[in-house]
């Protein structure tokens, strides 16, 4: 279960604005319950742990368990939310070496179609050239620039050194139910298909096959993960100013009132990089409107202590940190005596490699406190499919919520279209002339 801890943040707040904000934050709540909200036909998301039914999840596990041990890589297309929560999930639970030769059993996962850079692709197909693979290719439409190059090489190269008969077994769409360029070709090529609901937005699509399928795929157990989220969908849609999702809502938002426009979001665990990769998604693109919102940004520590560590420490008084901090996990390590102390680090003789780690997350949150940095905590447990499920969930609604106080919609992204245009006319797509 996470645990919140905001003291070294309410600190910086006076007490009357943030009383000001949790009011806001639950009528916010209610607006989302309600869905009476702008936006609220996007509103899917919040009974997902709901949906995740046994026909789901026999499904994706039959799809994991046919490609277990028949091919050596999956390619997962596709770009923005279509991919950064499983990638987030998978690196979450994943073996830190498991791309550098640690033995597996189940596929090497890789990713396409989430950028325009030749060299990546060109590498991408020469690695994929030594070895058996399959596609999961998710798109709404199909007609995504990146996603759509990236399947257009991958189902012709496939499809080319494998046969169409084979190629039928290793693509897999996810994807509009009933209309789009993908849905059509699915249809037309008979590949095995998952829909993605109406109502659920990209960065909001992790708990539907978008995520639930790539985390199978990769080894790992989505039942868990969906019991997690219905927990926390219990616990987080509760009307209750106790609610974790409501603080952290109320005490961002009366940070930002008072002048902190950019949030930092920080582990000590090099596993959770990817998870605050999507969560830099959910926050930019669901409250970066209007001219409004915090930015979200994001380090590992204690890498980034040593090259962005000063700026926080001494620079402007704009940020503030919000760290996940795992409890447990990995085997022990303890440090040895060597003898003549040639390192000066024989003092630590005896201690716990996680020591010296617990030791580093409570210094750097004093002297970042004591700089004028607020900081906020989320203690997880170990860092498991369960314990994902309920993150995933967390932040959803507490971004929601804080769409809502903020005055936007949370579920839109028009502003991401602005270059998609540029991008189009650029490359003499036809309908964009004029432009």
């Amino acid at each position: 279960m996470i645990r919140l801890n905001t003291e070294n943040a309410e600190n910086f707040i006076q007490k009357d604005s943030l009383k000001r904000e949790l009011a806001k934050s639950l009528d916010a709540l209610q607006t989302i319950l309600n869905g009476t909200g702008e936006g609220g036909e996007k509103m899917g998301w919040l009974n997902l742990p709901l949906d995740i039914d046994d026909c789901m999840i026999d499904e994706c596990n039959k799809i994991a368990k046919k490609w277990k041990g028949t091919v050596d890589v999956v390619v997962i297309i596709g770009i923005g939310g279509s991919y950064l929560g499983a990638k987030c999930a998978i690196e979450a639970l994943s073996h830190t070496f498991s791309a550098y030769g640690m033995e597996r059993n189940y596929p090497q996962i890789v990713y396409a179609g989430n950028g325009l850079c030749q060299e990546y692709f060109s590498d991408l197909m020469e690695f994929l050239s030594q070895r058996t693979y399959a596609v999961i290719a998710i798109s709404k439409s199909g007609t995504t620039t990146e996603p759509a190059i990236a399947f257009r090489f991958l189902k012709e190269d496939i499809e080319k050194r494998f046969g169409k008969a084979i190629a039928r077994e290793r693509i897999v769409t996810i994807t509009d139910a009933r209309s789009g360029a993908l849905r059509k070709l699915s249809d037309q090529e008979k590949y095995s298909s998952f829909y993605i609901p109406d109502s659920v937005v990209g960065r909001y699509s992790v708990l539907t096959p978008v995520g639930l399928l790539p985390i199978a795929v990769a080894g790992f157990d989505i039942a868990a993960l969906a019991k997690g989220a219905i927990a926390a969908r219990k616990r987080y849609t509760a009307d209750d100013a106790d609610n974790p999702a409501i603080r952290y809502a109320a005490v961002r938002n009366a940070l930002y009132l008072s002048g902190k426009k950019i949030e930092i979001f920080i582990n000590f665990n090099p596993k959770l990089h990817y998870f605050s990769e999507w969560l830099k998604q959910l926050y930019g693109e669901s409250l970066g409107k209007k001219h409004k919102g915090i930015f979200p940004t994001a380090a590992d520590f204690t890498t980034d202590l040593h090259s962005m560590g000063q700026y926080i420490q001494d620079g402007e008084r704009i940020l503030f940190e919000t760290a996940i901090l795992e409890n447990g996990g990995g085997r022990m390590m303890t440090i040895g005596d060597i003898q003549g102390n040639v390192d000066g680090i024989n003092y630590l003789t005896g201690r716990t490699i996680e020591d010296v780690n617990k030791a580093a997350i409570e210094g750097t949150r004093k002297a970042h406190v004591d700089g004028g940095v607020p900081n906020i905590v989320f203690e997880i447990g170990s860092l498991n499919e369960e314990t994902l499920g309920e993150m995933f969930y967390f932040f959803e609604t507490a971004c929601a919520i804080d769409g809502y106080v903020l005055g936007v919609n949370p579920f839109d992204q028009n502003g991401v279209e602005e270059y998609k245009k540029n991008l189009f006319t650029l490359l003499g797509k036809p309908g964009y002339e004029k432009k």
